[in-house]
């Protein structure tokens, strides 16, 4: 007879089809988490959420509310006290569907084409709840039991930061005791590469309004002594990089630590050439890339400041004005050793010394967390290392990671520093929090189960 770890993955492959169109089931729901749009959607996403997790093998399922928050979901699933308990983690908001005109097919409309699934959120980062669920289910289904004690946390405003989660910690910390934390919502190199995330860069985001008038005004009438706040706006950004994309606030790069020649050789080993990533991240031709080193070094490893959006006016209602007000959001990603609020201070130091012309500058620091590392050194990560290549058939890698995820850093800290898992499913033609986003079927098939093999490894892995 097959081991059980067999029979979970033989389970999986008969039923693959029925949890594809459980993933669809969410995308349809726009669980936009972000102020301005409404929130019922994202309410019934995690009523979704909820109902998919109580179908798929988890015996207690609740909505957790924090005041003020949108609502988590929580499950879990003992199958003997005495044995290591995992906590998984993902999230059911999704960021805004941006210009419509751009989706090849409707952003909340799943689609599958060209062996991926089009749509928002089904790659961030719906497939995540996906994966957890199909592997804890092919378990109880297929193999009679799981072979450890599993909780879930499903959040509902990842993507708009974060923001109650120390609120989250503190109301249920009781329910979150684990060994290890598993989290489903990080990329890999490319698609077909599996990959363990060992670092993220933290952020910080900023809103910028510029004002120089009560209202608009007549172009000629009042252009040239009345101050442009859309100009002033962008004399303000400019100074903040070099010519070479560099930061140029002072101070910015005092704790950014030079990497070690074994992650220097990390880097140089990976399967993306600098010609990959450009051709990944669809620079232009003649588009310079920054920095002097690796692309993913540099994406990694060293800070970066962006704006996100400018607005004054609109493209659509363009008109021979001068401007009463300019406006931007932008943040800085940070590496390990850099604090957020002293980033946050130089940031809006830099910003009120470049305003030129007497404008009024608001700025409002909308949120902000630090960066994350850990080390490997744990069995934990040996047994992922060895579900992943049983899952993709090919051996992994262990990554940074450009982007931030606020869960991971509280999260470990509360739970006493266990190991924590970063596994995701997204590549780089994933699109995530841009027009068609999508996930590649093949790699999230392998995803589940990979899942399904480090359950069992972990059970090992972690045993008391």
């Amino acid at each position: 007879m097959s081991n059980p770890t067999d029979r979970a993955l033989e389970h999986y492959r008969t039923h693959a089809a029925s949890y594809l169109e459980d993933l669809k089931a969410l995308v349809r729901i726009p669980s936009v988490s972000f102020v301005g749009f409404p929130t019922e959607p994202v309410r019934r996403s995690a009523e979704a959420t909820a109902e998919l997790l109580r179908r798929r093998g988890f015996t207690r399922v609740e909505i957790l509310e924090v005041e003020g928050a949108h609502p988590y979901v929580f499950g879990e699933h003992v199958v003997d006290p005495k044995a290591p308990t995992v906590l998984l983690y993902a999230h059911h908001d999704v960021q805004p569907a941006g210009d419509e005109q751009l989706w090849t097919t409707p952003p909340f409309e799943p689609a599958e084409r060209d062996g991926r699934l089009f749509g928002r959120g089904a790659a961030d980062d719906k497939a995540g709840i996906l994966i957890h669920a199909a592997a804890a289910d092919s378990w109880v289904r297929g193999a009679g039991a799981l072979p450890l004690n599993l909780k879930v946390v499903i959040e509902g405003e990842e993507e708009v930061g974060s923001d109650h989660l120390p609120q989250f910690i503190a109301k249920y910390r009781s329910r979150l005791d684990a060994d290890a934390v598993v989290l489903t919502d990080t990329s890999n190199v490319d698609a077909g590469v599996p990959c363990v995330t060992i670092a993220l860069r933290g952020l910080v985001v900023a809103e910028v309004e510029v004002r120089a008038l009560e209202q608009s005004v007549h172009s000629g009438m009042w252009g040239g002594p009345v101050p442009d706040p859309v100009v002033a706006l962008a004399k303000m950004i400019a100074p903040l990089v070099d010519a070479d994309g560099r930061i140029a606030i002072p101070g910015i790069y005092d704790k950014v630590r030079p990497l070690s020649p074994a992650e220097k050789r990390a880097i140089e080993l990976l399967p993306v050439s600098p010609e990959e990533f450009r051709r990944q991240s669809g620079m232009r031709p003649g588009v310079k890339l920054l920095g002097d080193a690796h692309p993913l070094e540099t994406n990694w490893w060293q800070p970066s400041f962006g704006v996100n959006a400018i607005q004054a006016s609109s493209r659509k209602d363009a008109r021979n004005i001068v401007n009463d007000v300019a406006w931007a959001r932008m943040g800085i990603r940070l590496v390990p050793d850099m604090e957020p609020a002293d980033v946050a201070r130089r940031l809006e130091e830099a910003l009120r010394k470049n305003a030129p012309w007497g404008v009024e500058v608001k700025i409002t620091v909308q949120s902000h967390g630090p960066a994350w590392k850990t080390d490997v050194s744990h069995p934990a990560f040996q047994a992922a290392f060895r579900a992943l290549e049983k899952g993709f058939g090919r051996e992994p890698l262990a990554i940074g990671c450009g982007g931030s995820i606020g869960f991971v850093e509280p999260f470990v800290k509360a739970l006493g520093g266990v190991p924590a898992l970063l596994v995701g499913v997204e590549d780089p033609k994933s699109n995530a929090h841009s027009e068609n986003e999508s996930l590649n079927l093949a790699d999230f098939q392998a995803s589940i189960r990979s899942a399904i093999v480090l359950y069992g490894e972990l059970a090992q892995a972690l045993k008391r």
